[in-house]
């Protein structure tokens, strides 16, 4: 006479709230829950740790139910059932995406400012001032990664405010203010930044090598982002370029070494077709060229690269050395159009911590794709680092830009005629595949042919 209503019986007539993997993982929780949606009955059955060695005995017959069911997961569980079970799409017909980001307008403000206050009425934490407030919301676009969106990612706001509130509580402080929702959130990437803090190590100590003065041919500073799981930081990989004369066109080393992810490769290819479209309308391109992420053992995926390989191929034609101050990021079109890319907060961040702790000198920077200033939230030490001209962030639309911030020497106009303005680096360059070109032919003329 232990019987007691589940969930299910509870809900009757109205709604059920499940979490997919906690359906999924409870031995017979799923054919049962499928069972009673079908049939619109349930039935009570005593629970038995070992579903398939269950006792038999009686049982109160089955009851009619009238309820909706709501099961909520991530998209890969969703696809799993829809793809493996076909009761799954019969059952469940109506599917809702939830997005991790809103828009940041006055409403969605007003909702964040009373978000905060909820937690904290309802966990009884110290009151956040005004500026704490504007650290938290800023702290939400951050983590949105744009400076129209706001965060939904309420979990972590939560453990923010808790944690400000312990700070504050530290100091006996009656309020939580900026500085220590700033102290919570530097904790915070305090404790998992170790893999951060070791790669800069390297790079300080010389292990990793990066220059951060001077000038070279066929060398620049790409810029990467390193995803562990609950942290994302961007650091600096020297990446290089070698070209000859030759018919291999652009060698991606790290294709070569299994060490390319797809997207890596589509980026090489889609540059490949830039320099075909940009310099081999009136000759074949008779080059080889290779590309390396020197010191990169753990493979590379991503066309962010691909403007920043395009600059290193461009510097070993013309010999026009690059600059070491400045690191680049965005990918290209076949257009040579810089496109907008991902993470370009931490990727200024990595380059800005590697600078510092080589030493600023005042004319160190970024150049980053135009479209991304929208997504510019950077660390308030970068923003401070800027105003005072020790650091910079270049945009640029095109090739021809980021070419010239880089060498210093006008990148050079095509004339009607397929050449170039005398004296820039797409004139060099042009020059250079023309000699490629003609050597090509004059040792293809020379070479004595067999035939049997």
């Amino acid at each position: 006479m232990q019987i007691k209503a589940g969930s299910l019986l509870e809900a009757d007539g109205g709604f059920l709230v499940l979490n997919a993997l906690d359906v999924l993982t409870e031995p017979g929780v799923w054919p049962d829950l499928k069972r009673t949606l079908r049939h619109e009955k349930v039935e009570i059955h005593s629970y038995e740790p070992f579903y398939s060695f269950a006792a038999g005995g009686p049982k109160p017959e089955p009851i009619n139910l009238h309820l909706k069911v709501i099961m909520i997961g991530d998209g890969e569980i969703y696809q799993l059932l829809y793809h493996l079970d076909d009761d799954f799409k019969k059952i469940f017909k109506v599917r809702a995406d939830f997005d991790v980001e809103m828009p940041k307008n006055a409403a969605s403000v007003s909702d964040y400012i009373a978000f905060i206050k909820m937690i904290g009425n309802d966990e009884k934490l110290r009151p956040f001032d005004k500026t704490a407030v504007a650290e938290v919301i800023e702290f939400g676009v951050r983590l949105a990664g744009r400076q129209t969106k706001l965060s939904t990612r309420f979990n972590i706001i939560a453990d923010v405010l808790r944690e400000s509130n312990y700070w504050a509580e530290q100091v006996q402080s009656q309020v939580v203010s900026r500085k220590h929702v700033l102290e919570a959130i530097d904790e915070r990437i305090d404790r998992v930044n170790l893999v951060e803090e070791k790669i800069q190590e390297m790079i300080t100590e010389g292990t990793i090598l990066i220059d951060t003065d001077g000038a070279k041919a066929g060398q620049v500073n790409g810029l990467s982002v390193y995803d562990v799981g609950d942290y994302e930081f961007g650091k600096p990989s020297r990446i290089t370029a070698k070209t000859a004369m030759g018919r291999s066109g652009v060698i991606n080393i790290e294709r070569e070494a299994a060490l390319s992810g797809r997207t890596h490769n589509k980026g090489v290819a889609i540059l490949t077709g830039y320099l075909r479209g940009m310099f081999a309308q009136d000759k074949p391109l008779v080059m080889s060229a290779s590309i390396c992420f020197e010191q990169s053992y753990g493979g590379v995926d991503g066309d962010s690269a691909s403007s920043t390989e395009v600059y290193a191929i461009l510097s070993s034609l013309s010999g026009v050395p690059l600059r070491q101050d400045l690191a680049v990021t965005g990918s290209v079109n076949q257009n040579g159009e810089i496109q907008p890319i991902g993470g370009v907060n931490q990727k200024i961040e990595g380059f800005y911590d590697v600078c510092k702790a080589m030493g600023l000198t005042g004319m160190q920077g970024v150049l980053i794709p135009h479209r991304n200033i929208q997504d510019l939230m950077l660390r308030h030490d970068v923003i401070e680092a800027v105003k005072a001209g020790k650091f910079h962030v270049y945009p640029v639309r095109t090739i021809d830009e980021g070419i010239e911030i880089l060498t210093g020497v006008k990148a050079g106009r095509k004339r009607k005629d397929g050449t170039f303005d005398p004296g820039t680096i797409n004139e060099l360059v042009d020059r250079r595949l023309l000699e490629f070109s003609k050597r090509w032919k004059e040792l293809s003329e020379e070479t004595p042919t067999s035939s049997l």
